[in-house]
């Protein structure tokens, strides 16, 4: 049996507020074409198809003629889960006229997690799925006032394990795939997530989820990479389209995977191709249009980064032009001043890093060598407990 594993398509998201919907157009050609190449037997999308739980008509009209596409022109299934970005309700909607075109979508848990498995039979081998969507704290803790963070972190670790656990007990078949969508411990994040409550939810340890199972199909991470565990492989295989311009610097993958008598699966990563180059551009403005005049930036989305000596005006136009005349795009100009004791951060960092991140930078930015390590230790207790009373009150920090 052969799966290709893919996760966090995002349909619909923008980037500096510029469409991307030609790039999944063309991500999901492409997708089709290895499925057919490849002869796959099951798709698995491990969540976030959407970007956004009110994903736009376009976007909603996309990921649908994809999956009539999937019914028509293969003998492939799929088994969908949502993310943290999907609406739950809205993605399962359709679900029981889906499972007629061999498509299983699960957005929630309804009466038991055994709900969640998924059984397929292809040409006579057998495998089940553990298809367990995306699950905030408040979908499977009951709430406790004022619990300490590590606390509600075992409770939900413990919460999960036991969800995996009656999946397990339900299935019976010779493959046996465990799916979700959340942060491992040992994994690597990337620039466009946040470390601290990625996703609102608490991390898991691979010692978390049960053995007796041949392969973890996760979503959530963007950049591809499998997690080291004494057990079966637990991997991702990020996103399809880099979502912010440092994800531009690696390959996106996808996975597959093939199952067979003689070995227990075997993983071939396979590089999606770049639809549209994003590139970043740092310099003085004489450096700049230099690059500019002599570049190839045809259709290409650019983030540029001008140092300069002192104010100016009309900077952000003047690149803008330069690069335009090349065909480029520049979606975004961030002027820097060049000034002692470090530089402070960028538009980029402060949308990508978290919010502990951001406040230990100002410190070292605001007082430099002079600052005191257990002064610093000090504030970001207070700033964690005042970021947990947001939480308790429903704020998002």
């Amino acid at each position: 049996m052969r799966i290709l594993h893919t996760s966090d398509w995002h349909i619909g998201k923008k980037i500096y507020e510029q469409d991307r919907l030609d790039e999944h157009t063309r991500f999901l050609d492409w997708l089709l074409e290895i499925i057919i190449d490849k002869n796959v037997d099951v798709l698995l999308v491990a969540g976030d198809v959407f970007d956004s739980s009110m994903p736009p008509a376009r976007a909603t009209d996309l990921y649908y003629r994809f999956l009539f596409n999937l019914y028509d022109k293969t003998r492939t299934h799929a088994v969908i889960i949502a993310g943290n970005h999907d609406s739950a309700v809205r993605l399962a909607a359709p679900g029981e006229f889906l499972k007629m075109a061999r498509m299983h979508v699960v957005g929630s848990i309804r009466d038991s997690a055994k709900d969640c498995v998924v059984h397929l039979d292809v040409n006579g081998t057998t495998a089940a799925f553990a298809a367990v969507p995306y699950l905030n704290e408040s979908d499977i803790l009951p709430h406790i006032p004022l619990e300490a963070e590590i606390e509600r972190s075992l409770r939900y670790r413990e919460a999960m394990k036991s969800i995996y656990n009656e999946c397990l007990s339900a299935m019976d078949a010779d493959i046996k795939v465990f799916m979700g969508h959340y942060f491992i411990q040992g994994a690597t994040f990337g620039d466009s997530e946040r470390l601290v409550h990625i996703g609102g939810i608490q991390p898991l340890r691979t010692d978390d989820l049960p053995g007796d199972v041949d392969y973890i199909a996760l979503g959530h991470l963007h950049s591809p990479q499998q997690v080291k565990g004494d057990g079966c492989p637990v991997m991702y295989p990020g996103s399809p389209l880099p979502l912010s311009f440092k994800e531009a610097k690696y390959d996106k993958k996808v996975l597959l995977v093939d199952f067979g008598t003689d070995i227990a699966c075997n993983i071939e990563e396979v590089t999606v191709p770049v639809f549209r180059e994003l590139v970043r551009l740092e310099g003085t403005p004489d450096d700049l249009n230099q690059q500019a005049n002599f570049g190839d930036w045809k259709d290409k989305f650019l983030e540029v980064k001008v140092h300069l000596d002192g104010p100016a005006v009309g900077v952000g136009d003047t690149m803008r032009q330069a690069f335009a005349q090349k065909g480029g795009h520049v979606l975004v100009v961030e002027s820097v001043l060049s000034r002692g004791g470090g530089e402070i951060l960028s538009t980029e960092d402060i949308k990508t890093r978290t919010p502990v991140e951001i406040f230990q930078d100002f410190y070292r930015y605001k007082f430099g060598e002079s600052g005191s390590d257990t002064e610093l230790d000090e504030l970001l207790t207070t700033f964690n407990e005042l970021m947990d009373i947001c939480r308790e009150q429903g704020v998002d920090p």
